[in-house]
């Protein structure tokens, strides 16, 4: 059971944190986190109970969101440009793998 625990712990996208948990983390509020879910960056998985709980990585997007929002980016705006840098940086890891596979085309 250990190693299937440890699993869970190295996991980004395991959904650990509670709303308030995350709030804490983030400096932020539940209402910040809700209105990131309403303006479709992150979407929290449910736990049984019907409560949101939040990963690791929706945790970074969440505070990139807050830090782009504290410098005067407007919501909707801040959550657009969040998106394309995780489309980009995804992009970007992809195109590596590649190289990475067929030295030859570079």
């Amino acid at each position: 059971m250990g190693q299937d625990a440890n699993a869970f712990l190295d996991d980004e996208d395991y959904p650990a944190y509670t709303m308030g948990r995350a709030a804490e983390i983030l400096g932020t509020t539940p209402g910040f986190l809700r209105s990131l879910g309403e303006a479709k960056l992150i979407e929290p998985q449910r736990s049984a109970g019907g409560h949101r709980r939040y990963s690791r990585y929706q945790l970074r997007l969440a505070a990139r969101a807050r830090e782009l929002v504290d410098q005067g980016t407007a919501l909707e705006a801040a959550c657009r440009i969040i998106i394309l840098e995780d489309q980009l940086q995804e992009a970007l890891r992809l195109n590596e793998q590649l190289r990475q596979r067929d030295p030859a085309d570079g």
